[in-house]
């Protein structure tokens, strides 16, 4: 059994939508990260700072997007999802998984939230070459590992896709704009977008703003 621990509109968004690419069957647990009285102390057996997302397959916590990402794909081999261990795309597709979560999104937090710091001060550098990186990668290739779609698209895609076109803190490049494009026509992306707007719906603080 694979479960995963998700809250709408959230990180693990992305992760939705990797289990809907990989086709395979999951139950959904809700956890409200919104919630006034916040997470319950339960979730940390699960999760250690109670954040999402996590899954639990067949008794085996696994945590942190790049991991599950990682875990997924190549336990679902199947779906195709993760170059094999002999591609030579494989290097760049842990190198996106790993910067989604080491480098894109503390940069685009710090960003946002004003930080002023140089470039040798934080693990992860400055927002100005993060971008600039992200947006050679993708004019190079048109999908985070190379020529073709992978799971590292899932978390790279959806990163992009939130943080310009929601926050709009990442810069709106014409490349970053075509790669969401791309992805957008995805079915499972679709599926996974319906299934987070109707789960969204059942949220007290997302109900509360409508």
């Amino acid at each position: 059994m694979l479960k995963f621990y998700h809250a709408p509109w959230s990180r693990s968004s992305s992760v939705l939508w990797l289990l809907e690419e990989l086709a395979v069957p999951y139950e959904i647990e809700m956890v409200d990260i919104r919630a006034k009285e916040g997470v319950p102390e339960t979730y940390r057996a699960i999760q250690p700072n109670k954040k999402v997302p996590a899954i639990e397959h067949d008794g085996v916590v696994v945590t942190e997007r790049a991991a599950i990402t990682v875990y997924l794909a190549d336990r679902f081999a199947e779906a195709g999802l993760a170059p094999a261990l002999t591609d030579p795309h494989r290097a760049a597709y842990l190198t996106t998984l790993v910067y989604c979560d080491s480098v894109f999104d503390p940069a685009i937090c710090a960003h946002i939230q004003g930080l002023e710091y140089t470039g040798n001060q934080y693990p992860f550098g400055l927002f100005e070459d993060m971008v600039a990186y992200v947006e050679r990668r993708l004019t190079a290739h048109p999908f985070a590992a190379g020529d073709r779609f992978t799971a590292a698209d899932t978390q790279l895609a959806s990163g992009i896709n939130f943080t310009m076109n929601v926050l709009h803190a990442l810069p709106e490049r014409p490349v970053f704009k075509e790669y969401v494009a791309r992805i957008e026509t995805r079915p499972a992306y679709r599926r996974a977008q319906e299934k987070d707007m109707a789960m969204a719906a059942q949220v007290p603080f997302f109900a509360g703003a409508s």
